[in-house]
Formats: C-alpha cells, structure tokens, sequence
C-alpha cells in the first residue's frame, strides 16, 4: 500500500466488530466436485487488470456513498477470496491495495489476507503478494493423504501442500490451512493422526469443514448414485468432538464452529462477519452488509463474472439487489452469525438491532437441556452440545 495507513485504531473484539473489505476473484483451475461456491473455469487468459479496474470502480462508488452519508470508516480487514486469488498476478494485488489506501484510511494493523491454492506455480507468487501489502495467507490444503487429494479433485498433492505451508510461514507473520473431514471411509484415529500432523504444521490457525454434499455440484449426483458414501451420524459427530479434543489439548481451541487459533491469531476479517460488522463485497458474486444513517443494506452482486464486468463498466456496481434489513431480519441475522463463535453475543445488542428482547424462557430452556451458557448478564454463548445442534438453536431463539 502505498499510502500512508491510519494510526491503530482500538483492536477489534467482541463488541467492536471493525470494518471489512472482500475483494471476490471468481476464477480457478478447476472446479472441485464438492464446491458450491461461485467459481469459474476460464481455458483463455483472463483480462486482469480489466477486472481489477472494475473492482476499483465497485470500492470507490461504497466509499463515495459513506462519504456522503457523513461516515468515516478506517478499514481493519480486508479479505481476497475466491475462486481462486492466488492466480492474480502480484502487480495486480499491490494495486487493489493501492486503491484502497487512497479510498479509506487503512488500521496500522489491518489484516490482510489472500486465500491460496498450494500448488507450485501459484506458491511463487508469495513473495510478491507480501511486498503488495498480504500479512496473512489462507491455504486450501483439504487433506494430507493424495488419495483423499485426488477424491477432492485437487489439482496438488500432499507433499506441495506441505512445501506451500513451509514456503508461506517464511514470507507471511500469519496463517492458515483448510482441512476437510468426514470424508468416506474416515475413521476417528485415521483423522486424529492427520489432526496431529497438521498441528505441527500449522502456524496459528486451522479451519476444519465436514465434507457436506450441496446441490448442484458433481458429488451430488454421486453421492445420490451410491457411488460413495459418508460417516454416519455418530461417527461424524465423534469425528466432530476429536477435532475439538485435540485443538484444545495443542493450545488451538475453536473461536468458532468450524475454526480453531491460537490465542490471538483469530481470523479478523471473519470476526467481523461473525460479530455482526459492516462490510463492502466487491467483485461476482460478493455480498455485503452496510449501516447507513437511513438503515442497514444487504448488497448481492451479478454472480456472472462477464456479466458482472459489463453491469460496473456501465452502470459503476455489480450489485442486482440492495435490500434494506427490517429489525426482525437483522435480530435473525445476528443470532445465525453471532452464535457460531465461541464468545457468543451481547444481548443488549440483539435489542437494539431487532428491537425487541430476547425471549427469556427460551433462553433458561435451552440453558437447561445445557445447549446455552449465560456469560454475565447480557451475553449468552452456544456450548459445544449447542454447536452440534446450530441451525435447530438459531431457530428456537429467531
């Protein structure tokens, strides 16, 4: 970044959720068979600055619309997400983080983050991407075995997992990896020897997925087939509490359902997202969440990457829906995201943004079946019982 960033503004916590960037790059080599999210596969060179002017255009018509709201934002994350980013040219990162220093004042302290494919090719390019400005690298490692590599549909193998891993410590202060488990045929002791050996590979921060089969994409149709199956529920969920056993017992706990860090190593561009924050999504596909002095918005792009260049070339947004959030949504909003981490959520809060009280016989009832813990007198925070239990806990309080 070239400009100058702000002086540190107070850290980011539990009840100062930050402000946040995400810049969504929607290409990639290959489409993983179990991916839902909005990726793309280009066999022509993709015209990369022409994107990133686009996405410059995007940040630029948020930041002048805060401005003329009469509000100052320092911007404390932000967050390259895919797709693939790592198949940017470094050139290009350096300038995205150019534009934004000269839109928004940047923390001294912001994280920057730039999620990886551990291939050889786009490994080289760390070095690059940290004198752009990256801090924090977030590798999409998925499994230590190639077998399991090759039924993912990874283009790596183990051993460039492992060399990627060792090559982003030496030019990043902060990273992760992304396991998946809960794979076919896994057994509780299979993944517990693989938990081990990524903890000794990881540098502060780990996120572990179940494999979950979505519609729309190639495992669905297998799966649906009877070409391969998954654990059952019990053995999901022993799976699911090794994770948490053996996290806890090596000093990385779960901050969050599915994510585990060393004390202080949280991934703070997600905390804003799990904090309830603001954020501006730019790029296909992205999606945002804003508080104007007239209400909160949720912005949703053109998913369409070509479609969603022509849309800001001509019209300066990729957005095709900008929805104003009632309280009833925003008190449902915050419950799905704020419940997933371990700090939970500041009740006075949840009043303020639904505008009305928590239902407090709801509460003791969940309390006593032990899926909820009061944490003094205005938070409360789902127990790990409550984890296993997410979407069906949201819905009793919602």
């Amino acid at each position: 970044m070239t400009e100058q960033r702000a002086q540190s503004e107070t850290m980011p916590g539990p009840d100062n959720p930050g402000f946040g960037l995400y810049l969504h790059w929607p290409f990639c080599m290959a489409k993983c068979p179990y991916c839902d999210f909005n990726s793309h596969v280009r066999h022509k060179p993709v015209d990369q600055k022409r994107f990133a002017r686009a996405m410059i255009a995007e940040l630029s018509q948020y930041a002048e619309r805060q401005r003329a709201a009469g509000l100052n934002k320092t911007v404390t994350s932000v967050f390259f997400g895919g797709g693939t980013p790592s198949l940017m040219q470094p050139a290009i990162v350096a300038d995205l983080l150019d534009a934004i220093a000269k839109l928004w004042p940047v923390d001294a302290d912001a994280e920057i983050t730039l999620e990886a494919n551990p291939t050889s090719v786009e490994a080289d390019h760390f070095k690059g991407y940290a004198a752009a400005g990256v801090n924090r690298v977030s590798l999409g490692v998925q499994s230590l075995h190639d077998e399991q590599l090759r039924f993912l549909g990874r283009l790596h193998s183990a051993d460039e997992a492992r060399a990627a891993i060792a090559l982003a410590q030496t030019h990043f202060p902060r990273m992760s990896f992304d396991l998946i488990y809960a794979r076919p045929k896994q057994t509780p002791d299979d993944w517990a020897k693989e938990l081990e050996e990524a903890v000794s590979l990881a540098a502060d921060h780990l996120s572990l997925y179940q494999l979950t089969i979505e519609q729309d994409t190639p495992f669905f149709a297998l799966y649906r087939n009877g070409k391969f199956d998954l654990p059952d529920e019990d053995t999901s969920v022993a799976l699911y509490q090794m994770t948490h056993d053996v996290l806890e017992a090596n000093g990385m706990p779960a901050y969050e359902i599915s994510n585990h860090a060393k004390p202080g190593f949280e991934s703070r561009h997600n905390l804003t997202y799990w904090r309830y924050g603001d954020y501006v999504g730019v790029g296909a596909g992205a999606h945002g969440r804003l508080t104007f002095p007239t209400g909160r918005i949720a912005t949703a792009n053109e998913r369409h990457p070509e479609s969603w260049l022509k849309r800001v070339e001509e019209q300066g947004t990729g957005a095709i829906t900008e929805d104003g959030l009632s309280p009833e949504e925003q008190g449902d909003e915050f419950l799905i995201m704020g419940l997933r981490v371990k700090e939970g959520i500041n009740l006075d809060r949840y009043a303020l943004l639904a505008g009305r009280s928590m239902d407090w016989d709801k509460v003791d009832d969940l309390i006593g079946l032990g899926l909820i813990e009061r944490q003094g007198n205005n938070r409360i925070r789902a127990t790990r019982a409550g984890f296993l239990v997410l979407n069906s806990l949201v819905a009793a309080l919602a």
